[in-house]
């Protein structure tokens, strides 16, 4: 004879088990729910905290460096500041870096006002390509995406060019046959800041070797090393004094770049890093010194 008594038991032991199990899943995620919000709330927190940093960092870069370039000749290549723990109450770092535009390849300079071929920087930008072992044809591709022309200096690379100048250096990665690889290799030597005429002006007090070494044929890596040595005794205040380093008194090596050198830039690059437990926010920006104006602002 069936015990339907005990077989009631059971199935009140199965259904109150059973609710245990729900109320303890509910009980476990609601707990996981409050543990990763707040969570997220205390990251928010301290991504704005270091973003509001990261802009104060910016803000007195951007007041102070225009009177520091304007006191001088000539502009430093490279600045960095960093401070820990600048207030009581924040356990980190603020690091802000300044980076003279004028130092790198300006990439515009490719065409005129016109919106023609420049011959003389474009010849100077296959020679970078060169020297930093890039297919020199780099050169054609991206001319024809900023030039006006629909002539195609390579097969097939005017379709859906821009046909006007670069305003980030991000966009070299949308022309047809520059790659993620060729892009990281000349990032960090190309800029699309420079004279509104277009003109190519480097400053040599902080250009880099391979930016260097493409002013001409005859600076090798040795007359290059000699340029970044001698600066770092004392910056060139003035362009001419490029002749004291060895090996360019000679007038067939100054005179023909004495035109796109220069010892002080305009646009200045800021970058300012808050960072604290593992949380970090960074502002990019360019500065215009002449006109005061932000040309460019990133914040991530």
């Amino acid at each position: 004879m069936i015990n339907h008594s005990k077989n009631q038991k059971g199935m009140a032991l199965v259904v109150t088990l059973l609710a245990l199990v729900l109320i303890t899943a509910m009980v476990v995620e609601f707990s996981y729910g409050v543990y990763t919000g707040t969570q997220n709330l205390y990251n928010w927190r301290d991504s704005q905290r270091l973003s509001i940093m990261a802009k104060s960092g910016i803000n007195v870069s951007q007041r102070l460096l225009p009177d520091l370039v304007n006191g001088e000749n000539f502009s430093y290549p490279a600045m960095e500041f960093p401070v820990e723990n600048p207030f009581d109450d924040f356990s980190g770092s603020v690091t802000v870096s300044i980076e003279d535009e004028a130092s790198k390849f300006y990439i515009n300079s490719l065409i005129n006002q016109r919106g023609e071929k420049n011959e003389i920087p474009y010849n100077l930008f296959r020679r970078l390509l060169k020297v930093l072992s890039l297919n020199e044809r780099i050169a054609d591709r991206v001319l024809d995406w900023i030039d006006r022309d629909s002539t195609a200096e390579f097969p097939a690379s005017e379709a859906g060019a821009k046909n006007s100048a670069l305003l980030s250096v991000d966009e070299l990665l949308l022309i047809n046959g520059i790659s993620r690889e060729d892009y990281n290799i000349l990032m960090p030597y190309v800029t699309v800041y420079g004279p509104k005429d277009n003109s190519l002006l480097v400053n040599i007090n902080g250009a880099q070797k391979p930016v260097l070494m493409c002013l001409s044929e005859k600076i090798d890596d040795e007359l290059a090393q000699r340029v970044i040595e001698h600066r770092k005794i004392a910056p060139f205040e003035r362009k001419d004094y490029l002749q004291n380093v060895k090996g360019f008194g000679d007038s067939n090596i100054y005179n023909p770049i004495s035109s796109y050198i220069d010892v002080k830039g305009t646009f200045f690059h800021l970058k300012a890093t808050a960072s604290s437990g593992g949380v970090k926010r960074i502002i990019e920006t360019v500065l215009n010194i002449s006109s005061g104006n932000i040309e460019y602002w990133k914040e991530y």
